[in-house]
């Protein structure tokens, strides 16, 4: 918070002067203790750009492989807890191999959406400010994950949804869930219709940030994860 008010009385005090956004920049690093000497503005700009682009290309790289989501436990996309009670009443009267299809097909689903991230992904990181770059050096270890997230949820869902839902066509899980809800409908009094794209699509966009950010942690933490000169002299600091 001291810092961040060192750059407002800075911009204050300076306005008629116009003093530029370089030399405010300079003068923040030398208050948070950023020798003047060891970073140039540039590198700070162009080092969280290259920090972000290699994790974002990274983690979205894995994920959309198959069995990107599917083989992994952590972010296997499951069926909605509105939908358990339909997964045991199935598997109970024999019909395992339906709710195993369904879960696949959803799998499918969010590997082939993450392959649209990057363009958008792009677009966030060219947009980086002096202001977004000292956050996310300053920041907390998934620093740069958070203004990826902030600055391209709302697209990559739009992006996503439509990708999902073809998916999720095109490979049968919208047959295959609608056969499971009216299967539990036959069964139960209560009846459920969640939104099964809309469901795929937030888990798709979770699964793909927690990727990123086990991306950015390991260039922050691990110096052999740096694979640049600049991601080096960046983070090393």
């Amino acid at each position: 918070m001291k810092y961040f008010l060192l750059i407002a009385s800075f911009l204050i005090l300076n306005a008629a002067n116009s003093q530029t956004i370089k030399g405010l920049l300079n003068k923040a690093k030398q208050a948070a203790g950023v020798g003047a000497g060891s970073l140039s503005n540039d590198d700070i700009i162009a080092g969280l750009k290259e920090a972000l682009a290699t994790g974002a290309e990274k983690g979205t790289a894995i994920l959309s492989k198959e069995n990107g989501f599917f083989s992994n436990e952590l972010l296997k996309v499951l069926l909605p807890p509105e939908a358990q009670k339909i997964e045991k009443t199935l598997r109970g009267v024999g019909l395992g191999k339906q709710v195993d299809d369904a879960i696949l097909t959803m799998n499918r689903g969010a590997e082939d959406a993450c392959k649209q991230a990057a363009p958008i992904f792009t677009g966030a990181i060219k947009q980086m400010s002096v202001t977004d770059a000292i956050g996310i050096l300053r920041g907390t270890d998934t620093a740069a994950t958070g203004y990826l997230r902030s600055k391209t949820t709302v697209a990559l869902a739009d992006a996503f949804r439509p990708v999902i839902a073809a998916s999720l066509e095109k490979v049968g899980a919208t047959k295959y869930w609608t056969t499971m809800v009216n299967s539990y409908n036959k069964f139960s009094l209560q009846k459920i219709n969640p939104d099964l794209i809309g469901y795929v699509t937030e888990k798709a966009l979770q699964g793909m940030f927690t990727q990123i950010a086990t991306e950015e942690k390991n260039i922050r933490k691990d110096p052999l994860a740096r694979t640049s000169e600049l991601l080096k002299k960046v983070f090393a600091k």
